[in-house]
């Protein structure tokens, strides 16, 4: 299976790299818009149920654009990491260093990992946050759809803007590399 995905990675490297970027822009760029330039935007609408309507419609169709995008991202990633031979490269089979510098890229490469699971997890719970919202909006409980989506424009949102952020600044760090 390694040695398919090995063959396969060099196969279609480019191809595979470029999915990988557009997914990430894709994903953090639509996070930024929502969050910096829509959702400012939609608190001037003053009536609370068209404006939390809007809200909740926007989020969910970004939702689901997103998903396959994400889905693109993780996959790419793991093409990547095992097509490119890191662990091969930096650690014997005893599991000791044999070059520094490879093993420098395995060790941002987990990092950018673990980032992106932790951002996939994140957008789970908003997910299902802004599902629940929109039940309770439509059964006329505004103010507790209001309360259930009120965590993700201020904590859970910018949490994976950051994130992702850093995760864009380690691929460019490890293309240098």
């Amino acid at each position: 299976m390694k040695s398919t995905l090995v063959g396969f990675f060099g196969t279609y490297a480019h191809e595979i790299v470029f999915l990988h970027v557009l997914s990430a822009f894709v994903w953090v760029g639509g996070m930024m818009a929502i969050r910096f330039a829509v959702h400012p935007s939609l608190q001037a609408i003053e009536d609370p149920k068209i404006r939390l309507g809007r809200t909740l419609a926007i989020t969910g169709k970004f939702f689901h654009f997103v998903m396959p995008f994400i889905l693109l991202l993780i996959l790419t990633a793991v093409l990547m990491a095992v097509g490119l031979g890191f662990r091969i490269a930096a650690v014997d089979e005893g599991g000791n260093i044999i070059n520094e510098t490879a093993y420098a890229i395995y060790q941002i490469v987990h990092v950018k990992e673990v980032i992106w699971m932790v951002m996939a997890a994140n957008f789970t719970w908003m997910y299902f946050k802004r599902r629940k919202a929109q039940k309770l909006f439509d059964a006329g409980d505004l103010a507790g759809a209001k309360e259930a989506v009120a965590l993700i424009p201020r904590f859970l949102l910018p949490v994976n803007i950051a994130l992702g952020i850093l995760a864009l600044w380690l691929g460019i760090t490890l293309r240098g590399l």
